[in-house]
């Protein structure tokens, strides 16, 4: 199924679309900056991960071998202060609210990463890390912590720092609330020294805890080396995180990621999605307004660089809009996987343009149903075919999320008891009994069930 042309990637670094062109011949390496498990994971979260499993299902449907490096950032400033607030072990605050986090990925259909890693199992490669930073004249030890010293690193020959987030040096403000052993405030911790009551692990330097940006270095290069395709991530972690990663990773010799993709906030009356503002919307009260599969579409339908303005009217349209896919591919629950339309590819292969790909799978479902009502039933077989083709790489094939990606089987035995139903129904209206017929319905809607009256007799359709 290969596409139609070259995929191009809105490169962040250069802010402009790119060929993408990987280091290996029909590999992928990508890395995606992940949860810091703290709270309920809210779908400000879970569209990062959405989006960048689009991408990642792209590439797979063409053909890649895709590795794919997603961490888990298990020890920092909050997730110490929310467990001291609620008097429990950090490890077993961070490991609650960790499986909360994959249990929401798994239900949203996000594939599970090649490899997940947490930051607390990386303190030998950071030391390394920091050692060839030391070496290089990049990096400090003081008062326990060690510092990368930021400017150093920006009069060095080939340094690129405040290109990424486009910040200029004497702007640049790290939010660190202690400054007192660095040499700069605009220096960054790469390792903490201890404080009493929290973790440690024991460095040359002295014992501490690691900084959030070497983590993420350290990780990412361990596992896919010193150079790699994709690193992907908010937008709010351009700066300061994905730029003191380059600043650190490119200091210590290392190429680090050829492409950089950043996803869009979802916002609510403009301001983005926060704790802080006390708007967060968590994924298990969004699963009670619309089913799982809804809810990705809706979190996967802007384009992954746009903003997401959340409302529950646009999440209920979308919700609408999965439905009309769904009705036209589950009348053709045995049928296999087709071709994406030439259409959906070039869509694709510009910049991930989800929109325009909703459009071209919204017209082949038309198409369908046009065909189907003019009794062209294999012609409309064939399009759901294609249909399931371009909604299984946007992660919601209606046929994989029924659980039955081929017998049909399940589909007609409920065609045969709700068409027995409707049967009951009938011959009840029919005598005037009201009441038989009615209970026939609210059963069925209790179910999940909707039936609409015709002038052909009553349908029915999955509520």
């Amino acid at each position: 199924m290969a596409g139609v042309s070259t995929l191009r990637i809105f490169d962040t670094s250069t802010r402009s679309q790119r060929d993408f062109e990987p280091i290996e011949p029909g590999k992928v390496s990508m890395y995606l900056c992940g949860a810091t498990p703290q709270a309920q994971p809210h779908i400000g979260h879970l569209r990062s991960g959405v989006a960048f499993d689009i991408v990642r299902r792209w590439l797979l449907a063409q053909g890649f071998d895709v590795a794919f490096v997603r961490n888990v950032t298990d020890i920092d400033d909050k997730i110490l202060a929310k467990a001291a607030e609620n008097n429990r072990p950090w490890w077993e605050w961070v490991s609650t609210y960790e499986r909360e986090f994959s249990r929401a990925y798994a239900t949203l259909g996000v594939l599970p990463p090649s490899v997940e890693p947490r930051a607390t199992g990386f303190v030998t490669q950071m030391v390394e890390y920091m050692q060839r930073l030391i070496d290089a004249g990049f990096a400090y030890p003081s008062a326990g912590s060690v510092y990368f010293d930021v400017a150093a690193w920006s009069q060095a020959e080939g340094s690129d720092y405040g290109a990424l987030s486009g910040n200029r040096l004497e702007d640049m403000e790290q939010g660190e609330s202690d400054n007192s052993a660095k040499r700069s405030p605009q220096d960054f911790a790469l390792w903490k020294a201890a404080k009493p009551g929290e973790p440690s692990w024991p460095t040359p330097w002295g014992a501490g805890r690691p900084g959030w940006h070497l983590e993420c270095s350290a990780m990412s290069t361990y596992y896919l080396g010193g150079n790699f395709d994709i690193h992907c991530g908010g937008l709010d972690l351009q700066f300061p995180h994905h730029e003191n990663e380059i600043a650190q990773s490119h200091a210590a010799g290392d190429k680090f990621a050829n492409y950089w993709m950043h996803n869009h906030w979802v916002t609510m009356a403009g301001e983005k999605m926060s704790k802080s503002l006390g708007n967060v919307l968590s994924v298990a009260n969004m699963l009670e307004l619309v089913r799982p599969v809804e809810l990705r579409y809706y979190l996967g339908s802007a384009h992954y660089r746009s903003v997401l303005e959340y409302s529950e009217a646009a999440l209920k349209e979308a919700a609408a809009g999965y439905r009309r896919i769904e009705d036209f591919v589950t009348r053709f629950a045995d049928v296999e996987l087709g071709q994406w339309t030439e259409g959906f590819a070039e869509a694709m292969n510009d910049d991930i343009a989800v929109p325009k790909a909703l459009a071209e799978i919204h017209t082949t479902v038309r198409a369908g149903n046009k065909a189907l009502a003019s009794g062209q039933e294999q012609q409309a077989r064939e399009l759901a075919a294609s249909v399931r083709a371009m909604a299984s790489v946007l992660g919601f094939d209606p046929v994989e999320w029924s659980g039955n990606t081929g017998s049909g089987q399940a589909e007609s035995a409920l065609e045969v008891l709700v068409a027995a139903e409707l049967e009951r129904r009938t011959a009840a209206r029919a005598a005037k009994d009201w009441a038989t017929a009615d209970e026939v319905r609210d059963r069925l809607a209790a179910a999940g069930i909707t039936i609409t009256d015709t002038a052909d007799g009553p349908t029915w359709s999955l509520s």
